[in-house]
């Protein structure tokens, strides 16, 4: 999708475990922080001072639980999820935005481990998950 005027559809954002699209999810949220350093001395004139200091970023999920595609085939759900990087504590490239490939697209990416999945089952309710990463690489962004 080329770069739109205006605001953009929440539905054109996905995330991805590497390249392939997670499954059903129905939100995603990048959080990027800035944490500074506290440079306040006696010269300061009784304001406070800070300077940079490190960054971090999580991305967060939500979305439907299936164990497979509307046509019956393989997806990425939270049960892959979980025996991939919850039961092996390995990490992997997971990334936010559009892989379109259209001019003015914005994709951010990084290597993560993920820090939690809950999946919920109420009753005669659409059974949901949760999903929760924490960036351990520089996040970088790409506009295509």
């Amino acid at each position: 999708m080329a770069a739109p005027d205006g605001i953009l559809n929440g539905t054109d954002i996905m995330i991805y475990q590497a390249s392939t699209l997670i499954a059903y999810a129905t939100s995603g949220t990048l959080n990027a922080n800035h944490s500074v350093r506290e440079i306040t001395n006696k010269d300061s004139g009784g304001t406070k001072q800070v300077a940079e200091g490190l960054t971090d970023w999580t991305i967060d999920l939500e979305g439907m639980y299936a164990w497979r595609g509307p046509s019956g085939g393989a997806i990425v759900n939270a049960d892959d999820l979980i025996a991939s990087y919850i039961l092996t504590r390995a990490s992997f490239t997971i990334k936010f935005g559009s892989v379109d490939a259209e001019t003015g697209d914005v994709m951010y990416y990084g290597t993560a481990y993920m820090t939690s999945c809950s999946m919920t089952g109420a009753t005669e309710e659409s059974a949901t998950y949760s999903a929760s990463f924490q960036g351990t690489s520089t996040l970088t962004q790409t506009i295509t």
